[in-house]
């Protein structure tokens, strides 16, 4: 799964993101949501050490530590930085929506195969939390696509001539 998501990124970052990434807003979304999955396992896997560290087991010996270190400042800057050029190129009301889904989507599925955590889940508790992830998703759909009518409807009402011209215009039609 990590060199899936290692190479996906990477042939991203290094071929679509230069051509694509003014144009397509999925492109630099993509990288910040699975370079998100790396810093959020890495943040499950230091807390992990960080639990052992306090019941004085000497995790600090073992170089995976220090390698989950390394990909979570290494995933974390790369993600901001992707994330920053998503909101340079395009409207903050669009990258946050879809941002926020794809996230969420690739860190719940890296989870779910990394840590196995659905393993032991029973399938009444699977379908509760896929409704609701899906009832979440949908929700951030409908919010964003009626606050962004709203706001093109708000516009087209505030660049609309004011009433007195509308009545002038009839005075001139009916004489």
């Amino acid at each position: 799964m990590l060199f899936f998501i290692t190479v996906i990124s990477l042939v991203l970052i290094l071929i679509v993101a230069p051509k694509k990434g003014q144009t397509n807003i999925l492109v630099y979304i993509s990288i910040c949501s699975l370079i998100g999955a790396f810093s959020v396992s890495s943040v499950k896997g230091l807390g992990i050490a960080i639990k052992e560290l306090l019941e004085w087991k000497p995790v600090y010996k073992h170089p995976l530590v220090f390698v989950l270190l390394a990909v979570l400042v290494l995933s974390v800057t790369t993600q901001i930085n992707y994330l920053n050029k998503a909101l340079d190129t395009f409207n903050t009301s669009l990258v946050t929506p879809i941002y926020y889904v794809f996230f969420t989507s690739m860190v719940v599925t890296c989870s779910a195969i990394l840590f196995q955590e659905w393993y032991g889940m029973k399938a009444g508790d699977i379908i509760g939390t896929l409704s609701g992830f899906f009832t979440i998703i949908n929700g951030i759909f409908l919010l964003h696509a009626f606050n962004f009518k709203l706001l093109k409807l708000r516009r087209e009402v505030t660049d609309a001539p004011p009433p007195h011209f509308y009545n002038f215009l009839l005075s001139k039609l009916d004489s």
